[in-house]
C-alpha cells in the first residue's frame, strides 16, 4: 500500500511539473541562422500547436513561420512563430510577423556571430515533430551573458505559498472534519463488531444447550 500512495501522489506532482516545464518561458541564447515559412498540417500531435482560433492559425493546414538557430555548443535549434491570441498559454502574442522580420534581421554567420536570446514556451522533439514557440527576441553582447528568470523565480514562489496554504487548509480540515468523523466510524464499526460477537456467543451457547437436550432424550 505504501508503493500505491507513493503513486497516487507522484504522478499529479509529475503531471504538474511537466505542464509548468512546458508552459512557463525560458530564454535560449543562439545565434540565427535562417528563417522561412513552411505549410504545416498538425495531426495527432495538433495540441502543441497553435489553435485554430489563434491568429495565422485559421485554419487546419496553414503556414507556420519558423526559425532556424545555433547554440552556442554547436547543436541546432529550430522555433515555430505563431500567434497565441486569447488563447492557452496565455502570452496574448499577436506580433508574428514582427517577431520573423526582427528574426531576420539578426540572421549572422559562424565567423561573424551576432547572438540573442529567445524567449519561448514549449518543448523540441525530433520524434514527435514539435517545436517551442518563439515569444521575443532580444540581442545580446555574447553567448555567455546571464539570463535571470524573474518572472518564474516570482510565478513559482506564489505557486509554491499558495500550495502550501492549501495544504495547510487541507490538514487542518482533515483534522477537524474528516479525522473525528473516521474515529466515530471506527467506534461505530468496533461497537457493532462486538455486538455481532456477542450474539454469537449467545447463538453458539444457545445451539450447544439445544444439543445437549437432545443428546439427553436419547
Amino acid at each position: 500500500m505504501r508503493y500505491v500512495k507513493w503513486t497516487v501522489t507522484a504522478i499529479p506532482l509529475i503531471l504538474l511539473l511537466a505542464f509548468l516545464n512546458y508552459t512557463l518561458p525560458s530564454h535560449d541564447i543562439v545565434r540565427i541562422t535562417d528563417t522561412y515559412a513552411k505549410r504545416v498540417t498538425p495531426g495527432a500531435n495538433a495540441w502543441f500547436w497553435a489553435k485554430p482560433a489563434s491568429g495565422n492559425a485559421n485554419s487546419a493546414t496553414r503556414d507556420v513561420f519558423f526559425i532556424q538557430t545555433i547554440r552556442p555548443n554547436g547543436k541546432p535549434m529550430v522555433y515555430r512563430n505563431e500567434d497565441t491570441g486569447w488563447g492557452w498559454p496565455p502570452y496574448f502574442k499577436f506580433n508574428t510577423s514582427n517577431l520573423q522580420t526582427q528574426a531576420a534581421d539578426l540572421k549572422s554567420t559562424a565567423d561573424n556571430p551576432r547572438w540573442v536570446v529567445i524567449t519561448r514556451y514549449g518543448w523540441r522533439s525530433d520524434l514527435l515533430s514539435i517545436y517551442p514557440n518563439a515569444v521575443a527576441i532580444k540581442p545580446v553582447d555574447g553567448p555567455d551573458v546571464t539570463i535571470i528568470p524573474w518572472f518564474n523565480i516570482v510565478f513559482l514562489t506564489v505557486l509554491a505559498i499558495l500550495l502550501f496554504w492549501l495544504w495547510r487548509k487541507y490538514r487542518r480540515f482533515k483534522e477537524d472534519r474528516i479525522d473525528p468523523m473516521l474515529d466515530d466510524m471506527g467506534e461505530a464499526w468496533d461497537s457493532v463488531e462486538d455486538q455481532a460477537s456477542d450474539i454469537g456467543s449467545r447463538a453458539s451457547g444457545l445451539w450447544q444447550r439445544l444439543k445437549d437436550m437432545l443428546a439427553g432424550r436419547r
